[in-house]
């Protein structure tokens, strides 16, 4: 049987209600206030230090997000790394299942709506979400420095600033994808909850111990050049990059610290062998979005596939009144 009309149809009403759902819900509240609150602490100590500062510094701004403050060993940027998978998974949880469980998916189905548009629908509408929350926890970033730095950002820093938004709201998108994946797979929101979080531990804790020792049974017993000693560097970065934590950290780093060229325990042995760079120069923009494109790529593509994944089980799926 052939579709009618647009395969999108029903794409709209689905967001628009999931998007109202989503931000009238006491979970999203809840998870707001957990963002901000857990993101507070360390601007607020960077701040703290940034106001001492009295050497010319053109991106003071992009220093709230990168700098390790003294009472809180955590930065910003890591604070997010941890809490941005844990405000997807819990927006996206159950969003299939729930339907199922509730006897309602066959009464939406009914309507001329079909069941890729109903689930891209739901994806549209938590990442919609999930960027709502995170452009509020930037603007807040942002309106206290402006109020406690008392110097306003320039071009370059906002257009960094916005990138890092840009990359998170990709990162947060690829852990939405998880859950929803697991949504489809499981009809208890617990079990997909827990498969969604025990995913996301082993990738946040246990992966680096994994892929060190992987790569560390792979070594030779001695380095013999330079480049074997890169080669060696690049396959433990191939393992890292496995986890999106890892992706984000590295296009999140070259974006807000400009100086950053290569990523990796030895870059300064690449650094070395580089002719004609100046040490510890600035990168423009371009540059920077350069260096970063296959992180960027590589949690687009894991979002796709992930909501590829989700869709192809979904339409197998059967779906009782």
């Amino acid at each position: 049987m052939r579709r009618e009309g647009s395969p999108f149809t029903g794409v709209g009403p689905v967001f628009t209600k999931e998007l109202a759902d989503h931000l009238s819900s006491i979970r999203m509240m809840v998870l707001t206030l957990f963002v901000i609150v857990f993101g507070a602490f360390p601007v607020a100590s960077s701040l703290q230090q940034l106001r001492t500062v009295v050497s010319a510094d053109a991106y003071l701004f992009l220093r709230i997000f990168t700098l390790e403050p003294e009472r809180v060993q955590i930065t910003f940027v890591t604070a997010l790394n941890f809490i941005i998978p844990l405000m997807a998974i819990g927006l996206g949880f159950d969003s299939v299942n729930s339907e199922f469980n509730r006897r309602t998916l066959s009464r939406v189905l009914s309507q001329p709506i079909y069941r890729d548009a109903l689930l891209l629908g739901k994806f549209l509408g938590g990442l919609a979400t999930l960027a709502v929350g995170l452009m509020a926890l930037w603007l807040i970033v942002f309106g206290a420095g402006l109020l406690l730095l008392g110097v306003p950002p320039g071009g370059v820093e906002v257009a960094r600033a916005a990138g890092f938004l840009v990359v998170a709201i990709a990162y947060g998108g690829v852990w939405l994808a998880v859950s929803m994946l697991f949504s489809v797979i499981f009809r208890s929101t617990a079990t997909s909850a827990l498969c969604a979080l025990g995913l996301w531990l082993f990738f946040f804790i246990l992966w680096p111990m994994v892929a060190s020792s992987i790569a560390m049974s792979m070594a030779p017993v001695q380095f013999t050049s330079a480049d074997e000693l890169l080669g060696f560097e690049q396959f433990g970065q191939a393992l890292m990059r496995v986890s999106p934590g890892t992706l984000f950290s590295e296009a999140v780093a070259a974006l807000l610290n400009p100086e950053t060229r290569v990523f990796g325990d030895f870059s300064n042995l690449f650094l070395a062998r580089s002719r004609g760079t100046i040490p510890n120069a600035p990168l423009p923009f371009d540059q920077s979005l350069l260096l970063i494109w296959p992180q960027v790529t590589g949690l687009v593509a894991a979002m796709i596939v992930l909501f590829a994944a989700a869709y192809v089980i979904f339409q197998r799926e059967e779906v009782r009144a």
